[in-house]
Formats: structure tokens, sequence, C-alpha cells
């Protein structure tokens, strides 16, 4: 990718990114996906790496309160608050999206890593009684901007138009506490769902960049190159 990435302390070879194993992430899948964008991977459960990583993924499948204790259990913590509070750049994709926020709703009330003020919520299926749209949201959306702007100078999705689509699986959705940290929604069934969150060097995507040909590695590809 570039000669200014780092050798990441603790392991054998120079790595762009590191990625994190805490039993519930999609790691094969997000592995190749980063490769492909021209990446040398790490993958680890060891916080030393964590902290030392340039590039931080936390990816992620299941539920919130299930992520979270496996992180907790794991002693993941610590380190990955650590590698946040350095100013280094950390990805979360879909549960991992959601567990950057303060809490969750998800089956009870837990607690988040709290790097983006708000709140996880389930996507409402019914209104007034009836039916409105299925759950989970499973499909291909496009990305718009909240302040209806399609141009992201300097973030993840510079260069991303309406015409491109990604692929989201969920049943909760993150509602940030402020419009400011919201980069880009996408619509489903009538509801904005917020797609692309940020605060600092923090970024989340509730979509699977790494599961949305073309367009979801270019989003990778600009993550290491920010």
């Amino acid at each position: 990718m570039g000669s200014w990435f780092g050798k990441v302390v603790g392991w054998g070879m120079d790595v762009d990114v590191v990625t994190i194993d805490y039993g519930m992430g999609n790691l094969l899948s997000v592995k190749r996906g980063l490769e492909a964008a021209g990446a040398k991977v790490g993958i680890t459960s060891k916080g030393s790496e964590i902290v030392s990583a340039r590039r931080l993924i936390l990816p992620g499948v299941g539920a919130f309160g299930d992520g979270m204790k496996e992180l907790r259990q794991r002693g993941l913590i610590q380190p990955i608050n650590q590698y946040v509070n350095q100013g280094r750049p950390l990805l979360g994709i879909c549960l991992g999206m959601q567990m950057l926020f303060e809490k969750s709703l998800e089956f009870g009330e837990h607690v988040g890593l709290g790097y983006i003020p708000g709140v996880v919520q389930r996507i409402p299926g019914n209104e007034d009684g009836r039916m409105v749209r299925k759950i989970p949201h499973i499909g291909w959306n496009s990305l718009d901007s909240p302040k209806k702007k399609t141009i992201w100078n300097d973030t993840i999705l510079q260069g991303v138009g309406l015409e491109q689509t990604f692929y989201f699986v969920h049943s909760y959705m993150a509602v940030p506490a402020s419009i400011v940290n919201i980069q880009a929604v996408c619509e489903y069934d009538g509801l904005t769902i917020p797609a692309v969150v940020e605060k600092g060097s923090v970024v989340g995507c509730q979509f699977h960049p790494e599961k949305s040909g073309p367009d979801g590695l270019a989003i990778l590809a600009r993550f290491l190159r920010l």
C-alpha cells in the first residue's frame, strides 16, 4: 500500500491493517476483502497486537450483547480503548459498527464501547398495527447524505455515487445522538437508516463492504489510504 505503513509490533511481517478476532466476526471474508483492496492483513485476539496496529477492523455478526461479552471475556476492551485514544483509525463493520455506540436495546439493554453517542434499536417492522417492512433488512441499497450531499471528500465514501449499492443484513439500527456523526444513510421501505457513521478516527459501516463487490472493496481501499 505504501512505505508509510509501519511494522506492527509482534508480527513477523509488515501489516497494513489488523482485524480483531473475538469469535463472532466474518473474519475470512473481511480478510479476503482487505487483501483484494491491496492490504497485508493480520488477524489477532491479542491485546498487544491491537494496541500497536496502524489500522484496526472490528467486524461482527450476531447479537450486540454477545459481542460485548466476548470482548470483555477476552480482555480486548481495554486494548481497543487504548488504541482509539491514540487517534488511530478504527473501522467497525455491521455488528462491529453497532458496538461503537453507547448502548443497545437488543434483547435487553447492553453497554457498548461508547465511542459514538447514541443507541442501537430494533428496526421498526410495524407502524399503527400494520406491517410496513420486513425484518431483517436484507439486500442492496444505495447511499445518500443526511444533508443531501453526495460529495464525501476525505472520507471512506469519497467518490461514491447514487448509482452504487452496498449489501445490508441487519435487524437493528444504530441511531447517533447527533446528525454530525452520520456520514451516510440508506432508505429502507420509507425508513432512513444510518449507514456510515464517524467520530474522530472511528468509522462504522452498517453494510458489509467486503461483500459489496468492487464498490465495497473501493471503500476498504479508501480506509487504508486515509
